[in-house]
């Protein structure tokens, strides 16, 4: 795995992340910078509520997608076609503006000998997707951790969010979304598996 790509341990994060009041205090300079008082009575407990938030939005860094993916079904009948999960619903932050992106991830792997409980990859892609991001990023790192963990014939990932960072600010563009892919495998080396994938998505 390239280091662009490496994800840290809980423990790693754990290890560098600051204390709550530091963290609550880092609210209210930036209720500062924008322009209020961060003790009148509307915003003194705001910085307790985003930290709480925070926690909330950013937990994939306490957690880890090997372990989601480490216990597998070897009984599957000799089935070896596509495993999809379609529609999975993404939140994530991107990391330049820190401003949240939404959509919906679309994940298929081929199994070789075993398969994985279907909520193992919903909860890898909230694992990843609960971290500061790019989008490129995270469908590499999905991709990846289910190629690793798994050892598949292959894995597919498509990614089609909607980045506030652009429809809130900047250019403020509304309803213009963001696809990214990855295949590995035999999805990268089949044209015509990679087709049935975008097809099953709604892509095809």
């Amino acid at each position: 795995m390239s280091e662009i790509l490496k994800w840290r341990s809980p423990d790693e994060a754990n290890a560098k992340r600051p204390s709550r009041e530091a963290a609550m205090e880092a609210v209210k300079t930036l209720i500062a910078w924008a322009g209020d008082d961060p003790d009148r009575e509307g915003l003194k407990d705001t910085p307790k509520r985003v930290v709480d938030a925070y926690r909330e939005w950013f937990r994939g860094y306490d957690e880890c997608p090997a372990d989601e993916l480490s216990r597998v079904f070897d009984d599957v009948g000799g089935y070896n076609d596509i495993v999809m999960l379609k529609q999975i619903d993404v939140e994530s932050h991107c990391e330049h503006h820190m401003a949240p992106f939404l959509g919906k991830a679309y994940v298929a792997y081929l199994p070789t000998e075993s398969v994985v409980g279907i909520s193992k990859i919903a909860r890898v892609v909230e694992i990843f997707a609960k971290r500061l991001q790019t989008q490129e990023t995270m469908t590499i790192q999905i991709a990846e951790a289910i190629e690793q963990t798994l050892k598949p014939r292959g894995v597919a990932v498509l990614i089609d969010a909607e980045h506030q960072c652009m429809s809130t600010r900047g250019v403020h563009h509304k309803d213009v979304t963001t696809v990214t892919t990855q295949f590995t495998g035999a999805f990268k080396d089949d044209a015509e598996l990679r087709n049935r994938f975008l097809k099953l998505a709604g892509y095809g």
